[in-house]
């Protein structure tokens, strides 16, 4: 009878709360505190506090013998070297990707024709002459630049990487 008690009062509290925050226009919050406030009654009503008794009691009893019992400590110890094992297992499978990754690459065949872009530097000249027959001033970018030069970057770090 207690625990009714208890579970209708939290339950009053809690639509008393959200009353309130929706009376001041805070319609979201008052829908999270309704919904929590229902909790309660919903638990008492299906029979569920007990069962939370139940697991309250018996995480109680497995604290006590954490302290006390060296089973307990050993299972502990088990569970934290099963995790490091499959950490440890996960991240050398993925680094073991990236090298047959590597590895692989230039055993499989020549690579694909590409067409010849200038280096960065040759590249230079010519933005700066395509942007001043653009009309927009000597070494400035604009819409006449084709972008070569920002692909011969990326091709020399592609060729330094191997790729």
């Amino acid at each position: 009878m207690l625990t009714a008690a208890v579970a209708f009062a939290l339950t009053a509290g809690g639509v008393a709360v959200a009353g309130l925050r929706a009376y001041r226009r805070r319609f979201l919050s008052a829908t999270r505190w309704f919904a929590v406030a229902l909790l309660p009654a919903g638990l008492y009503l299906t029979g569920l506090f007990p069962v939370a008794r139940t697991i309250g009691d018996e995480i109680a009893d497995w604290a006590v013998k954490l302290v006390f019992d060296p089973r307990v400590w050993t299972g502990i110890v088990l569970l934290a070297v099963s995790a490091g094992l499959l950490v440890t297992t996960r991240w050398a499978g993925r680094r073991g990707a990236e090298t047959e990754g590597r590895e692989t690459a230039p055993a499989a065949g020549p690579a694909p024709a590409r067409p010849a872009v200038a280096p960065a530097a040759q590249a230079a000249p010519k933005r700066a002459e395509k942007a001043a027959r653009a009309g927009q001033g000597k070494g400035g970018q604009g819409k006449g630049d084709d972008g070569l030069g920002e692909f011969a970057d990326i091709e020399e770090i592609l060729r330094r990487r191997g790729i």
